[in-house]
């Protein structure tokens, strides 16, 4: 049995919490994206083999076989030829290796007749250490705000590979059919990943300022889901550029700024845009992201275009609609070749 999965991209909007003098850490929102996508195709085998379309980085690949050999063993089964035929742009802040572990996952599973379990497994394939966003993008999509993890249960000086959990979806909402996205890809090093992320996310907690998560909790339950649930988008938009914001104060001394260079420029240069209801980092960047909708989607691309121009920046843009499906349910997200 061939089976054939397509994941989704995400925003990371921030966390609400980096202190360890709070309650629970971390606490992530963000918001599944229809475009772009990775796509894992696999076939049952009797040991694992991994292979993708010209397009994929031989990074990629060599994950996607880590993930592949990682999934056969927890499910007990031989192998999978493993085809990758798309993937994310990897670290630039669209959560590119939880989608490309999720897939593969999924893919080797149901070629073997079984389910995921993706939140059984997701922990164990190094996915949801910090932020349960991407594992809920890939479940069910839409915006999410995940509930972090107890503070005592998450060492701040050398935390674990793995986890046997990921956080729990607090909330779940669909985005509005109207709404729309603004992804700006600047042509800069990608952000951090790995050991270097985990050093530089151990530094931000150490030092980080519990006021300023006492202040994203108020964001967050008085602006942002209000916001979502009225469908007002301005509001929205401001909403989580606040987030954003406030979330680079805690990461200024590790990126440079409150946005890493040149990311803060390009953000000032959207932020009084026509079209444009809110700005910001996503993740560790490079990734900016405008909040607009199907009426304004020109005006915001334009504006895209215009900011990297104006920085001196090269770079890609595109637009993105809320994707509030996830990559695997019992219809029809994963397409089954015979």
């Amino acid at each position: 049995m061939t089976a054939r999965v397509t994941g989704c991209a995400r925003l990371h909007f921030g966390f609400q919490n980096l202190s360890p003098e709070r309650e629970r850490l971390f606490g992530g929102l963000g918001v599944a994206l229809d475009r772009p996508r990775v796509v894992v195709e696999a076939d049952p085998a009797a040991d694992v083999r991994c292979t993708a379309a010209a397009s994929v980085d031989d990074e990629t690949v060599a994950a996607a076989t880590r993930y592949a050999e990682r999934a056969a063993a927890l499910l007990e089964v031989d192998g999978a030829r493993v085809i990758v035929e798309r993937a994310l742009p990897r670290h630039v802040g669209l959560g590119s290796g939880t989608q490309l572990a999720l897939s593969t996952l999924a893919a080797v599973a149901r070629a073997h007749g079984r389910e995921p379990e993706i939140r059984k497994y997701a922990g164990r394939l190094g996915r949801g250490r910090r932020s349960g966003v991407g594992i809920a993008a890939f479940e069910g999509g839409g915006f999410v705000v995940d509930g972090g993890r107890p503070t005592e249960a998450y060492p701040v000086e050398g935390a674990a590979d793995g986890v046997s959990s990921v956080p729990p979806v607090t909330v779940r909402r669909d985005v509005p059919e109207e709404w729309r996205f603004l992804l700006v890809f600047p042509d800069v090093p990608p952000g951090k990943s790995g050991n270097d992320e985990d050093a530089s996310m151990r530094a931000v907690l150490r030092r980080a300022d519990p006021a300023i998560a006492d202040r994203l909790g108020a964001t967050v339950a008085q602006r942002v889901l209000p916001a979502l649930a009225e469908e007002n988008v301005a509001r929205f938009g401001a909403a989580v550029s606040t987030v954003d914001r406030l979330n680079g104060l805690w990461y200024a001394d590790e990126q440079g700024d409150t946005h890493r260079p040149p990311v803060g420029r390009i953000i000032d240069e959207l932020a009084d845009s026509r079209g444009v209801f809110g700005v910001g980092q996503s993740s560790w960047g490079p990734a900016v992201y405008g909040v607009t909708t199907t009426t304004h989607a020109d005006a915001a691309r334009e504006a895209g275009t215009r900011a990297l121009e104006r920085t001196g920046v090269g770079g890609d843009v595109m637009i993105a609609a809320g994707r509030n499906r996830g990559a695997i349910t019992d219809e029809n997200k994963i397409n089954r070749k015979n």
